[in-house]
């Protein structure tokens, strides 16, 4: 049950550039930008070299597509992603019932905000094998980004009889806690959370993070950095958890510990956006190379036409660069294609600073139908009501 933490895995879709499509196995695109000492690429390459010997082997290249989509999840380097696409790509017209393939290429699509066909993909997937609970835990992640709860709720509902109950418990409470019902959610994700002694590391991860932010929510900052240090403590490498948790330093005034966490990471744009803010907010030495690198692939991003890029590089030019027009160009953008949280707080902030209440209206709808709660949005949600 490796890596079916859906909203986890989903958040991360935020690696900022755009994936490259090598046109054959053979083709040498890059180095792989992980140590050649990690277990999982030297894992990666020697399946790559069974591939080459056997290019017809399609359960294979759906395993290496997998073992790709993984590593950038963990790793934030969207370049796994275009070769997990390359590696599938001869797969498209001979691979109707294989349940992995089409699994993998919903994966895909989603990182690249095509969710009606992920959701399509996925579907096949599970209709395919019908005993797997992850297409149905990406179909509930999709939909809690497109805030379609409804929805989400019911994928919920299909994948429970199919894995732990830790999972299933957390899928719902996850949707549950955005939707007015928090407190109690967050009751029902720890009691599972207790429960769960035989649970693999990567799903306590995910509900040890989960917790985590929901207690930052209910207002209790001891029990959401306990929550992410036995997060953390999983020793398992997460880039949605290293970014969540420094989002939880810098809110503490704590940017150094972000700076220390995230000295190695600066290869993920997500990870890049918090040393910058870390480094403003301390004046470190580096804060103008991390910034300048981000304004580099941000641009580099706009040039492509690339809008996977669009919340965090609102968020770049509003807390890096103070530029709140720009900054709500980005994030009005980026409203129209997902809908979490996180999304509609950017979207507000950015409203605000650049003098703008109305362009916040769909976050400010949203906030109103869904009853998340949230003292930050309703704060801010009560500013903007103030200045119109």
């Amino acid at each position: 049950m490796r890596k079916i933490l859906f909203i986890a895995a989903l958040a991360c879709t935020q690696a900022l550039a755009a994936p490259f499509t090598p046109k054959s196995d053979s083709e040498i695109v890059d180095r792989l930008p992980a140590r050649a000492s990690d277990p999982e690429v030297r894992r990666v390459e020697s399946l790559r070299k069974q591939l080459a010997a056997n290019p017809n082997d399609a359960k294979l290249r759906v395993e290496i597509a997998r073992r790709y989509f993984e590593m950038a999840m963990a790793q934030g380097d969207p370049r796994y992603i275009g070769y997990a696409q390359a590696t599938i790509t001869p797969l498209a017209t001979a691979t109707q019932d294989n349940a992995g393939y089409w699994l993998v290429r919903g994966q895909l699509e989603q990182y690249s905000h095509s969710f009606e066909p992920a959701l399509a993909s996925l579907e096949r997937a599970a209709k395919a094998d019908t005993k797997d609970a992850q297409p149905l835990a990406w179909r509930a992640a999709i939909f809690m980004v497109q805030a379609r709860y409804p929805e989400a709720l019911a994928e919920c509902a299909r994948l429970t009889p199919l894995t732990q109950t830790l999972f299933g418990a957390g899928c719902s409470a996850y949707v549950e806690a955005t939707t007015g019902q928090l407190q109690a959610a967050y009751d029902k994700l720890l009691a599972a959370r207790a429960a769960a002694t035989t649970s693999p590391p990567e799903l306590l991860l995910w509900a040890d993070t989960r917790l985590a932010e929901m207690a930052v929510r209910l207002q209790q900052p001891d029990a959401a950095e306990k929550h992410f240090k036995q997060a953390l403590g999983q020793g398992i490498t997460d880039q949605f958890l290293l970014g969540a948790w420094a989002d939880f330093l810098l809110e503490r005034n704590r940017p150094a510990e972000v700076i220390k966490l995230l000295a190695d990471w600066e290869r993920s744009d997500v990870l890049l956006l918090r040393l910058a803010l870390a480094g403003k907010a301390t004046k470190d030495g580096k804060a103008g190379d991390w910034a300048a690198q981000l304004k580099d692939r941000f641009d580099a991003a706009a040039q492509r036409g690339d809008r996977l890029h669009e919340q965090e590089a609102a968020r770049f030019e509003l807390d890096v660069q103070g530029e709140p027009k720009k900054a709500l160009e980005f994030a009005a953008r980026n409203y129209t294609v997902q809908k979490e949280p996180r999304d509609a707080e950017i979207l507000m902030r950015a409203a605000l600073a650049a003098k703008d209440a109305k362009a916040a209206q769909p976050a400010l709808d949203w906030l109103r139908a869904s009853k998340y709660e949230d003292a930050r949005l309703a704060k801010l949600a009560e500013q903007l009501g103030a200045t119109r």
